[in-house]
């Protein structure tokens, strides 16, 4: 007897038979009536409403049981007990595809669930095809997170589609999903298409100089969405961090942030942009009069570069937060940025950020326990385990004269350095929160 082992990621063969099922259970309860729009009774009091909404949820969760049936997978208990909840929340949780599949039917006939989170569920390219066609019929879901899913340029590309149609998706993130250079497209696509996105999360990725893609996206769309600026219309949060942005593509990116007319936040901390890409966002700062928050730590620049971050500083009159932690720029490049926020009479920062962002202290604990507990195979030598953070950047005495002259200045600016550790409290934008359509039922 041989038996075949499939990976999490390996497409599911699916039987002619199983697909006519799956959709006959998908449609043997299309007749299910919807409550009346621009009804006089309050639902909240209504039996007519609730016995509608208690038949809906009765529905969903027949489909989802049927179809998990189908596609053989377990149900996920935490779903049949969703009810009417407007978040759904299924993070590692296994799915894999199949389970992808069995959910993605019955997410079509739900008309409650606006937040959807399958983080780390191993959806791979497959289950986010699957899940493509609930996502672009869907009126309700506004804000998805498919993060640490393997999506891969397959899933990109299902997913960015699906999106690419659907006005009511407003936040999306796709961290961590080994997203390169062909993703790249697809993400750009979605940019340009969909006006009515606001926050976007491509962290934890592989892009590189391909994001010259994304950049042009990021540019038509600011041209483009111009006269709607006054209808927030466009996207005002992206995070990138943590992916290969250096050099060209470091470049390229910073002068799309030149020309944008909408984006408020953006972190693009631990790439590569070195020197000529913080001189490129200097330029950026000089012209763009919108963002208000901007996170480069961990991006190799040095006090050349950071005095080319300062050229911009010393005219920007709407970034409130500036993080430049763990950068080589030492005192000179921290005493240059320093004083041309000094020179600046209209600047608006609140935070300016040049200290260590290291590792939790309980996580350093447990890894040097883990490190004590490894025995060599032939000795009792226990190995022993030193942890070598970062540096912080080191400041002199003369830039903690020139930060107590800028303090009288501006009152109202924190620093931060390796000797400052004082509290900030962050006071800026509030984390978003897609608003819910108007149509939702309540």
């Amino acid at each position: 007897m041989s038996i075949t082992m499939r990976g999490p990621c390996e497409e599911a063969g699916e039987s002619e038979e199983r697909e006519k099922e799956a959709a006959a259970a998908a449609g043997c309860f299309a007749w299910v009536p919807e409550a009346e729009e621009g009804s006089d009774v309050d639902s909240d009091s209504d039996p007519e409403t609730e016995g509608t909404h208690g038949l809906g949820e009765l529905v969903k969760d027949t489909l989802y049981l049927r179809s998990c049936r189908v596609h053989s997978v377990v149900p996920a208990s935490c779903f049949l007990r969703q009810g009417s909840a407007p978040e759904l929340n299924l993070r590692h949780r296994g799915l894999g595809p199949q389970g992808a599949r069995a959910l993605a039917s019955s997410l079509t006939a739900n008309p409650y669930v606006k937040r959807l989170d399958l983080r780390d569920n191993g959806l791979c390219g497959t289950g986010a095809e699957a899940l493509a066609g609930a996502l672009s019929k869907s009126s309700s879901i506004c804000d998805v997170d498919l993060s640490e899913n393997q999506l891969g340029a397959v899933g990109a590309q299902a997913i960015c589609a699906a999106l690419t149609v659907n006005p009511t998706m407003q936040k999306v993130q796709l961290a961590g999903n080994s997203l390169e250079e062909q993703a790249a497209q697809y993400l750009a696509e979605l940019l340009l298409a969909h006006t009515g996105l606001k926050s976007l999360d491509l962290s934890y990725n592989q892009l590189n100089d391909q994001a010259e893609r994304i950049r042009k996206a990021v540019l038509v769309t600011g041209e483009t969405l111009g006269p709607a600026l006054a209808e927030n219309t466009g996207l005002i949060e992206l995070n990138i961090s943590w992916n290969h942005l250096r050099g060209p593509g470091a470049i390229a990116f910073a002068r799309g942030l030149e020309a944008n007319i909408f984006l408020r936040v953006l972190d693009i901390s631990y790439n590569g942009f070195g020197d000529p890409g913080a001189s490129a966002v200097g330029e950026a700062l000089r012209t763009n009069n919108v963002l208000e928050e901007l996170n480069m730590s961990n991006n190799r620049i040095s006090a050349v570069g950071a005095l080319s971050l300062g050229l911009g500083l010393r005219v920007n009159q709407t970034l409130r937060s500036f993080v430049v932690s763990r950068n080589p720029m030492q005192s000179e490049g921290c005493l240059g940025v320093l004083k041309s926020v000094r020179d600046n009479p209209v600047s608006a920062l609140e935070l300016l950020d040049f200290s260590e962002r290291s590792c939790p202290k309980k996580l350093l604990q447990d890894l040097v326990c883990v490190c004590k507990k490894v025995k060599f195979s032939e000795s009792d030598n226990v190995l022993s385990c030193k942890w070598v953070s970062p540096q912080d950047i080191q400041v002199n005495r003369q830039f903690d004269d020139l930060a107590s002259s800028v303090k009288v200045i501006l009152p109202g600016l924190c620093i931060k350095t390796a000797a400052r550790r004082v509290e900030y409290k962050k006071d800026l934008l509030p984390v978003f929160r897609p608003s819910l359509p108007a149509s939702a039922p309540k």
